[in-house]
């Protein structure tokens, strides 16, 4: 038992993942904060553990038509359609930007095929300020998207090229939307990824009874919030247990506590997504909350945390 003398730990929440240290274990998820422009207005970027970008292609994407998005009782669901001006844009409007938050920068890429993405990697590998690419190979809502990311030979073969492409530290984003993720994380890490994230939305559906129409114009999207947390928790558990790569968790995360949830079964960092919509600031008021946890439990950083899911 402690003494009334003796005093808190002194919190440094810094991780270090593939080579690279990053303040705290929080960042934002890609498609949440679009690029940063207006999560700064609300925000000191400073202190971010990464920021995470929306989905960026070698082309212009237009996405889906409206209505895209609708909240459940529970979450959200969107059907963006991965919309972006493309890479060349992202470059000349955004990048610079990013580099100027002063918080490690996470571009999240997406193509067509793996050749789409082995040019994306290649292309942004001449780029300054890019600490890691999060490989997107997990969107539920885009044609193929779900066949290609749950084939663990697809995603080999599409990471390796990737790998070939580009000396930047890669994450690889896979689906939920499987009979077995963990195949899939083996995959990656076989392909060269550097850590896995996980996980993206699953796919869901919502319908007006009023007018018995679906009430996105894609009919299904991807489920995000509370709801899948629970789901997110047990994906992560199983990958951890597959791979020897850091792992990054997605999914429900809204509090300190939800975070250090992750932290136990064995995630090295998280992403906070839907809460960004309610509270632009959320994943700083995540790593306040997590901090004042780790002094709870006489912890000092989350390292201490990491993996210790008692069994």
């Amino acid at each position: 038992m402690k003494s009334k003398t003796d005093k808190a730990p002194t919190i440094d929440l810094s991780v270090k993942i593939a080579g690279i240290t990053f303040a705290t274990p929080v960042w934002t998820a890609s498609g949440t904060a679009g690029t940063g422009e207006e999560v700064s207005n609300w925000c000191d970027t400073t202190k971010l553990g990464a920021m995470v970008t929306k989905s960026v292609s070698l082309e212009t994407r237009s996405g889906h038509p409206y209505p895209r998005t609708c909240e459940t009782s529970s979450g959200m669901l969107n059907a963006i359609g991965l919309q972006n001006k493309g890479v060349e844009a992202f470059i000349s409007h955004e990048l610079s930007r990013l580099r100027s938050m002063k918080t490690r920068v996470i571009v999240n890429i997406v193509g067509h095929s793996q050749e789409d993405y082995a040019a994306m990697a290649s292309r942004l590998a001449r780029e300054d300020g890019i600490d890691m690419l999060e490989v997107n190979l997990s969107c539920p809502n885009v044609e193929r998207g779900i066949d290609n990311g749950s084939d663990p030979s697809w995603v080999e073969e599409c990471v390796a090229k990737v790998r070939k492409a580009t000396k930047t530290p890669l994450i690889i984003k896979v689906t939920p939307n499987t009979n077995d993720i963990a195949a899939l994380a083996r995959a990656s890490e076989r392909g060269g990824g550097d850590a896995i994230s996980a996980i993206n939305t699953l796919v869901g559906m919502a319908v007006n009874y009023n007018s018995f129409k679906p009430r996105l114009s894609n009919v299904t999207g991807g489920l995000s919030g509370p709801a899948i947390k629970p789901v997110a928790l047990a994906c992560v558990h199983k990958i951890v247990k597959a791979v020897k790569i850091p792992v990054i968790g997605i999914g429900g995360i809204a509090t300190g506590t939800d975070a250090a949830e992750f932290l136990i079964v064995g995630a090295s960092a998280v992403q906070v997504g839907t809460s960004n919509f309610k509270m632009p600031d959320a994943p700083l008021r995540v790593a306040a909350e997590l901090s004042a946890y780790l002094t709870s439990k006489g912890m000092s950083n989350p390292t201490e945390l990491i993996g210790r899911l008692a069994l």
